[in-house]
């Protein structure tokens, strides 16, 4: 369900008229707003540890940084291309994790996460040159999803899903709320257009609240790894949006199918494989 509401960012992204520091502002915000009941005002956070609130807060900056160059990316290219770049987010989990959590390193992520990487290339081959620093800045915003992730994961039973949402929702709005000023050349530009707020409303409350809530929640159950493994999905469910929703008209080859079905292939076959190699149990 995550992967599915994930898979609408990028349209929803691409929608919005305002700039992409100006959408994630308003995307945490409201956010942080709908979070409020849920933890009973602020009343569930004041109890935790303030080491532990820092912690969260430092993730918050990541993901509030990885949502300035995921929506970067889609003005400098298209939802097509930046989708098909964040597929290289297993890549990059399968050598961070290890790394953040303090587990042994497995071949099978790390040969499953390169395997990942062709197909990206593929699906995104015919970009023009004037799309390529929006790809780049796209594989800049895979990384952060990747760190924020093995982060989540490793400090994911110290609080619940609701407090952590809060906190890392409400610090990316405070950092951003700090570097506004010096990415808009007016207060005006920050002010959404009527149509952008149905879109800002869809963005933040199902696509951000609940699948974050709800990913967070999965989470607990599975690697970081096996998380952004599925949501390799969303460059998949992205571009089919992208494409009828967007009107992009972008031309789908054979190559196209073919990575598709690589990545397909990829997730579905990992825990099948892991089961089988490693003897991990199911939950």
């Amino acid at each position: 369900m995550a992967v599915l509401l994930y898979g609408l960012t990028a349209i929803l992204g691409d929608l919005i008229s305002i700039s992409a520091i100006s959408l994630v502002w308003w995307r945490v915000l409201l956010t942080s707003l709908s979070l409020l009941v849920f933890i009973r005002f602020g009343l569930d956070i004041i109890k935790m540890p303030k080491r532990l609130i820092s912690i969260y807060v430092g993730i918050g900056f990541i993901v509030a940084l990885h949502w300035i160059s995921f929506y970067g990316a889609i003005k400098l290219a298209n939802a097509s291309v930046v989708l098909a770049a964040m597929a290289s987010t297993s890549f990059f989990t399968s050598l961070i994790e290890p790394l953040i959590t303090k587990r042994k390193l497995k071949l099978l992520e790390l040969i499953l996460g390169i395997m990942i990487i062709p197909p990206m290339f593929m699906i995104a081959q015919n970009i023009d040159i004037s799309l390529k620093l929006g790809f780049g800045v796209a594989l800049l915003s895979a990384f952060l999803a990747s760190l924020f992730a093995s982060f989540n994961k490793k400090y994911i039973e110290r609080a619940n899903s609701y407090q952590i949402t809060f906190i890392e929702m409400f610090s990316a709005f405070v950092l951003i709320s700090i570097l506004l000023p010096f990415f808009i050349p007016s207060a005006t530009d920050i002010i959404p257009l009527k149509t952008d707020w149905i879109y800002l409303i869809i963005l933040s409350f199902l696509c951000t609240t609940f699948a974050y809530v709800i990913s967070m929640k999965a989470l607990r159950f599975v690697s970081a790894f096996d998380a952004n493994l599925v949501i390799n999905l969303e460059p998949v469910y992205g571009i089919i949006l992208a494409i009828f929703i967007l009107k992009e008209h972008q031309e789908l080859n054979m190559m196209f199918y073919f990575a598709v079905s690589i990545i397909l292939i990829i997730v579905f076959a990992h825990p099948i494989l892991e089961n089988r190699i490693y003897g991990r149990k199911k939950v």
